[in-house]
């Protein structure tokens, strides 16, 4: 059975980094919503899991190819030193549950970085002129 990912961020559709773009062709499997707090990097988000707030994103159903992909892309390492750590949450989506992985940003990259409120990294990104913002001092 071929993994699910949930996506938050720049790989959401209309994103800059569309996961639609990678091959073989991930399937669409549909919106949800994550436990979670979502933070602005300037050109892309980072999630922290957990809490009481609420972050967008969608599930696709991928092969082991693009899951191999999206790790080079969010700068994964196997002492979990990179840029986002690899997680596997359960989401719930029409009434069933499914294990997704989920890429969860470093703790040390959203040090002094804004909080999106509303958990959504699209609407963010239209909202703002550039879609960046600097980090607060």
């Amino acid at each position: 059975m071929m993994p699910h990912v949930f996506v938050y961020g720049t790989l959401r559709r209309y994103g800059r980094n569309d996961i639609a773009r990678f091959r073989p062709a991930p399937v669409f499997v549909g919106e949800a919503g994550i436990a979670g707090t979502l933070y602005d990097l300037g050109a892309y988000p980072g999630i922290v899991l957990g809490g009481a707030g609420r972050v967008v994103g969608e599930i696709y159903r991928i092969e082991p190819e693009v899951e191999a992909a999206l790790d080079r892309l969010e700068e994964v390492a196997d002492d979990d030193s990179g840029e986002y750590i690899r997680r596997q949450v359960r989401v719930a989506l029409d009434g069933r549950w499914l294990d997704c992985l989920v890429y969860e940003i470093h703790p040390t990259r959203i040090v002094g970085r804004r909080v999106i409120e509303g958990g959504d990294w699209i609407a963010h990104a239209a909202s703002n002129a550039t879609a960046f913002s600097p980090p607060k001092d």
